[in-house]
């Protein structure tokens, strides 16, 4: 049976590092602990006090203080690697994990997959031939001497680069190495972990290559492995599920993340925020459990996009300083119709629309397809609209020379509710709380990419407790958020008092009011 020695890199947050090699080593799995150079003494003191009598525990020779991008990760993963090695004969893998991840399966299932195949585990692809690399600049990396570090010395490290380049100072990359390229969170055999070691004790010219490289977390183990070990042996891919922004960064998981992690075909993940207490706890349980039955999805990327927030493009983006101070008019009144079915807004609005005569427009900061007029080039795109939220809107309120308009807004788009609440305009909201049968929750999945009509019904089962929980969050949001002039139009309420709700949202007569709550087929689909 598979035993695992986790190699732990870590550099903060002593109390979970312990309470990490604590849950690890109580199912019989061992830790070895690269705790950095430049943390806080005191930390590494609690650290070391804690796990003092563990003996599925050890640390590091040799603390080396590490920094994104250096050779310095690479050195402190060979010490853990090396103290692993010696202290723990009985290791049949060796897991690399950084203090942010966590397990989202059991141990039981980890071992399982483990022993079903006798390989490695490890990104590896071709430096040159493959596109892992999306952006900035590749050959660089390997053929040009770094010798500082790019974040904390950016203005030095480029200036080296750019010397390098005159100077024509670029130098051969290893004969006999294919250098290769992938993440950096692998898991290893015990035979393949011992020949990479020895190949360090022996050619101290390859490290020395790679001592000057940039990132070589990303090649160094990557194009050992694949120097040192039969292809067959190797399965080119991580058992770490990890997801990047658009910008490149780690995506956080949080405590409403438990589901989506569970349905991934990896055994752990990262990374997980320091404060979802929760989701750490459940996940804890989890790895202490016998559980082996999980179904599995493949849907990470489409279910964190859902949660984090569709249509809620241009949100990583500063306000303009136009956007700041700008303003829609203090003689405006901007009627916002939230709802997370959006047939039923679209119905109501146009329903207002020819009623009341006044200008509506659909989900115009969700929907990329919603008609809106040609304003410049600023409505072509969802982020351009978001961004611009309120120069949008003021030149829609030039446009239809009018100053009352009705907008529809997703529930989720709640930073731009407050956007718009914080304005200098008179603003109404009128959230539509609508009932959701699983029927509706399977249909929405299937809109939004979540899933298919082929997706398995245990699958499906797994996904509906979380959209469920996700459209109560929004709406417990907005309501906690205490927006002023807030109006609640409730499905299955009776047409008198959803009359009471319509008259005070479009400020109109109650025989229209009336008129607008007996719209046909308001709440169908």
């Amino acid at each position: 049976m598979a035993k695992i020695a986790f190699i732990l890199l870590c550099h903060k947050d002593a109390p979970a590092v312990i309470q990490q090699a604590e849950r690890l080593t109580a199912t019989g799995d061992y830790v070895s602990i690269h705790f950095d150079a430049r943390a806080r003494p005191a930390d590494y003191q609690a650290i070391t006090t804690a796990l003092a009598d563990n003996p599925g525990v050890v640390f590091a020779r040799k603390r080396i203080k590490c920094g994104w991008g250096e050779w310095s990760l690479v050195q402190a993963s060979l010490h853990a690697l090396e103290a692993a090695e010696a202290a723990f004969p009985r290791a049949t893998h060796f897991y690399m994990l950084s203090g942010d991840c966590m397990s989202v399966k059991s141990g039981a299932y980890a071992r399982d997959v483990l022993d079903s195949a006798d390989k490695d585990y490890i990104e590896s692809f071709d430096f040159f031939q493959s596109d892992w690399i999306k952006i900035g600049f590749k050959g660089e990396r390997l053929v040009y001497r770094h010798l500082v570090n790019e974040r904390k010395h950016k203005w030095l490290f480029y200036a080296l680069l750019n010397a390098q380049k005159r100077l024509r100072l670029d130098r051969k990359i290893p004969d006999d190495l294919q250098v290769m390229i992938g993440s950096q969170w692998w898991c290893l055999r015990r035979r393949t972990i011992e020949a990479v070691l020895e190949f360090c004790r022996q050619r101290p010219d390859i490290l020395r290559f790679f001592r000057t490289t940039w990132i070589p977390d990303e090649t160094f183990f990557q194009t050992l492995v694949r120097h040192l070990v039969a292809d067959v042996e190797i399965e080119s891919r991580s058992l770490t599920f990890k997801m990047f922004s658009d910008y490149g960064m780690p995506v956080t998981f949080y405590n409403d993340h438990f589901d989506l992690l569970l349905s991934q075909d990896y055994l752990f993940a990262r990374k997980i925020s320091p404060e979802a207490v929760f989701l750490k706890e459940r996940l804890g349980a989890l790895w202490a459990s016998d559980r082996t039955d999980f179904a599995l999805a493949g849907d990470g990327q489409k279910l964190h996009n859902f949660l984090t927030g569709r249509g809620r493009i241009g949100r990583r983006f500063a306000p303009r300083f136009w956007e700041r101070e700008s303003t829609l008019g203090q003689d405006r009144e901007l009627l916002m119709i939230i709802c997370k079915k959006w047939h039923v807004a679209k119905r109501l609005l146009h329903a207002a629309e020819k009623a009341t005569g006044l200008q509506g427009i659909e989900y115009l900061f969700d929907e990329a397809s919603c008609i809106i007029p040609h304003l410049g080039g600023l409505e072509r795109t969802l982020g351009k609209r978001n961004r611009h939220c309120r120069a949008l809107m003021r030149m829609l309120f030039d446009y239809h020379n009018t100053d009352r308009m009705i907008i529809c807004l997703d529930p989720n788009n709640i930073d731009l509710v407050k956007d718009f609440v914080s304005d200098r305009t008179n603003t109404k909201l009128l959230e539509i709380q609508c009932a959701f049968d699983d029927q509706y929750l399977v249909g929405h999945a299937e809109r939004v990419g979540l899933a298919t009509r082929d997706t398995p019904p245990e699958i499906m089962e797994r996904l509906l407790p979380t959209l469920r929980y996700e459209f109560e969050y929004q709406s417990v949001s907005i309501r906690e958020a205490e927006f002023p002039n807030h109006f609640r139009l409730r499905e299955g309420h009776g047409r008198d008092e959803q009359a009471d709700v319509l008259q005070g949202f479009f400020s109109t007569s109650p025989e229209i009011a009336r008129q607008l709550a007996e719209t046909p087929h308001l709440f169908d689909g």
